[in-house]
């Protein structure tokens, strides 16, 4: 998946009130850019980090750039914006290149389930029971190589695990898919001590059958494309 417009590199200033944050381009103007990420991003939003943004001229938008991705010190990067994760893999899924799921040939985005809920894909083929698929975005990191979930408290992630649940008992696939946004990772864990809540109903999902993959990415200011599957 390619960026809409070619990315332009800046430094952070400062992220405030979620889905703002302040940056300095590379002649030194200063813009507010859009953080497309309700999370903590813990460890992404330190001043001085160096960012990559993607502007646009659309009049609808009040805020000019978006910012993408952050670049490491050791030149891997890592993706902040929360809706490219199901663009990309919505691309993958449909072009069969996700091996858990080949075998399905139709793909359906943000389906009505559960308790007022809408599952991020829902697959189905002839003779196969229908796959109900989770995603979450990964951006975590706190030790080297290991990608954690969630960076905060979330009672929405706890929600739909027990609704995927619900789908396994029912007899469905039901898939909880971690999308790893980072490049610097080739392990991954829940960060049970920030969500003790959600570990736990995360527990109880996989005894009930709902199954879980961990996919990443290979991302960079050109753009954007899934990965291989963690071990398990």
């Amino acid at each position: 998946m390619k960026f809409s417009r070619p990315l332009i590199r800046a430094t952070l200033i400062k992220r405030y009130k979620r889905f703002l944050a302040d940056c300095r381009l590379q002649d030194g103007q200063e813009i507010t850019a859009h953080c497309a990420n309700p999370g903590s991003m813990m460890g992404l939003a330190e001043p001085g980090m160096r960012v990559w943004l993607e502007p646009n001229d659309d009049p609808k938008k009040k805020l000019k750039y978006g910012w993408r991705l952050v670049e490491h010190a050791s030149g891997d990067f890592t993706g902040v914006d929360t809706s490219v994760p199901n663009r990309a893999l919505r691309a993958a899924l449909e072009a069969g290149q996700i091996a858990a799921f080949a075998a399905y040939s139709t793909v359906r985005a943000e389906v009505k389930y559960g308790q007022n809920s809408r599952i991020d894909f829902l697959l189905s083929g002839a003779g196969l029971p229908d796959a109900y698929v989770e995603v979450k975005s990964v951006t975590l990191s706190r030790q080297p190589g290991l990608a954690e979930f969630p960076d905060s408290v979330t009672a929405r992630g706890a929600k739909h695990l027990r609704e995927l649940s619900e789908m396994a008992a029912a007899g469905h696939r039901a898939v909880m898919l971690y999308l790893v946004q980072r490049t610097d990772c080739d392990r991954f864990a829940l960060a049970g001590d920030i969500d003790p809540t959600y570990a736990a109903e995360f527990t109880r999902a996989r005894a009930m059958g709902v199954e879980r993959l961990v996919i990443g990415t290979q991302i960079s200011p050109e753009g954007v494309a899934v990965g291989q599957p963690f071990a398990d």
